[in-house]
């Protein structure tokens, strides 16, 4: 590889001689050799609007020229219609806990393209960087590139993924099965109290995460090195917020304390930890999912899933319940993502959280995961699933459980006397009930009728 010889502060040392960042970039790829992952492109693309809309404040506010601004606003828009944006930053995820290595990584490349539209150079630290540290700048791109993923792609799937589960719930609302605790048999359940039940999880989870969505607006940017401001022109928070907000048709306003947004990560804590309570929710529909299509002769087989591909390498004609295993493998990543955000968080020493390029990692991976598997979810398992009613009923109207609704006529005792000479015997419930009570067949099998029995009520 052709290299040539680029300096910082530190001295001279090396570069690819294409590529378009510098020596404070190549010194971290040297540093770093870790995971071999960079940050991800969500994270990376608020990164270059943020230096977008600085460019765009700070020339209103006269700290740089307008040559200067449109040049840095230029590179920006070039960088961000490259097919190829993700390879000018290789930046390892696991670098310098304040991202400064990925600000840096940013500010070159962004000079680098500038420069071919200006007539005076442009310097990475005094125009791009104008205003700016990494300390503010790596928690506001942490905030805006999670709003924009938030409200742009988690919150519109997890809608679909809820209205495909309702429209499907009201489609089998004919249908009336077992209902199981402990996973043992228990009192019927309609289809679509199962699936609305779903329904009403993501609705909450969907509420809680609108609001959150309102905090992750709230920007660092203006607080410069510790939250005070230094270097940065007073109106400079105010004036960034609303270019930012033009940039992105998502209205970012600067927070209240700069300093306890550089110092701390609470508010992506708290995404984070709604982040895992939807990955819950996944779990809790997708192991239903499962369960119910067990079998289908040894197991429930109360529902057929979409075949989507063979289950087996040696087992012909297997097929196995494939989404809602991956969507599992979802959750339990998502909360192993929450653990490791919880513990970036505790990592605010003083004036400044040094865990934050891991915290942006893994909080863009946890919405990219519930994003793309809810959607899976809601078209290729929801809407497609079929109900086994033969199955349903096989099981249904044997069920010694079905007793209960005679509890307020012949006592709970003599209720679970006949459920237990029902499930020893092998016998049909109302069969037993007529043997052992003074009520009618007739009366019985209208007290015992499973799908009324799903209306509640003495």
């Amino acid at each position: 590889m052709k290299m040539r010889i680029e300096k910082d502060s530190m001295g001279e040392l090396n570069v690819p001689e294409n590529a378009l960042y510098g020596a404070q970039t190549q010194r971290a790829i040297n540093n770093f050799p870790i995971s071999g992952e960079a940050l991800p492109e969500a994270f990376i693309r608020s990164l270059i609007l943020i230096k977008a809309a600085a460019a765009r404040a700070n020339e209103s506010l006269e700290c740089i020229t307008a040559e200067q601004s449109q040049a840095i606003q230029k590179a920006c828009e070039t960088l961000l219609n490259d097919a190829a944006l993700m390879e000018h930053f290789p930046v390892d995820v696991f670098q310098t806990g304040s991202g400064t290595s990925s600000n840096m990584n940013a500010n070159e490349v962004i000079a680098t393209i500038a420069n071919r539209y200006s007539s005076s150079p442009i310097s990475p630290n005094d125009h791009v960087n104008f205003g700016q540290s990494s300390n503010d700048v790596i928690p506001s791109a942490i905030h805006v590139s999670a709003s924009i993923e938030l409200t742009g792609q988690l919150i519109p799937a997890i809608a679909h993924l809820k209205s495909t589960i309702k429209e499907k719930g009201n489609a089998l609302k004919g249908y009336t099965k077992t209902g199981r605790t402990h996973l043992m048999d228990a009192m019927p359940v309609r289809f679509d109290q199962t699936f609305h039940a779903w329904a009403a999880q993501l609705k909450d989870n969907l509420e809680n995460l609108k609001y959150l969505e309102t905090k992750i607006t709230r920007l660092a940017q203006g607080g410069t090195a510790v939250g005070t401001g230094i270097n940065a022109h007073p109106e400079f928070a105010d004036l960034f917020a609303k270019e930012l907000s033009d940039l992105t048709n998502v209205t970012f306003t600067p927070g209240e304390n700069f300093f306890s947004l550089i110092g701390s990560q609470d508010t992506a804590v708290a995404l984070s930890g709604q982040l895992k309570a939807v990955a819950v929710s996944y779990m809790k529909i997708a192991n239903d999912l499962r369960w119910m299509n067990s079998g289908p002769l040894a197991g429930l087989g109360e529902i057929t899933l979409q075949a989507l591909q063979p289950g087996s390498s040696i087992m012909p004609g297997k097929v196995n319940p494939v989404i809602p295993e991956a969507v599992a493998m979802v959750s339990a990543q998502v909360i192993g993502n929450d653990a490791a955000i919880t513990i970036g968080g505790q990592a605010g020493n003083f004036e400044l959280n040094v865990m934050l390029p891991m915290i942006a990692k893994n909080l863009l991976n946890s919405i990219k995961l519930l994003t793309n598997s809810g959607r899976l979810l809601a078209d290729s398992a929801i809407a497609t699933l079929t109900v086994n009613e033969a199955k349903l009923n096989e099981a249904l109207h044997r069920n010694p459980i079905l007793v209960t609704a005679l509890n307020p006529i012949i006592g709970y005792a003599k209720a679970a006397e006949i459920a237990k000479m029902a499930y020893q015997e092998g016998r049909p419930v109302v069969d037993v009930a007529e043997q052992e009570t003074t009520l009618s067949r007739d009366e019985l099998l209208a007290l015992l009728d499973p799908a009324k029995l799903t209306h509640g009520g003495l």
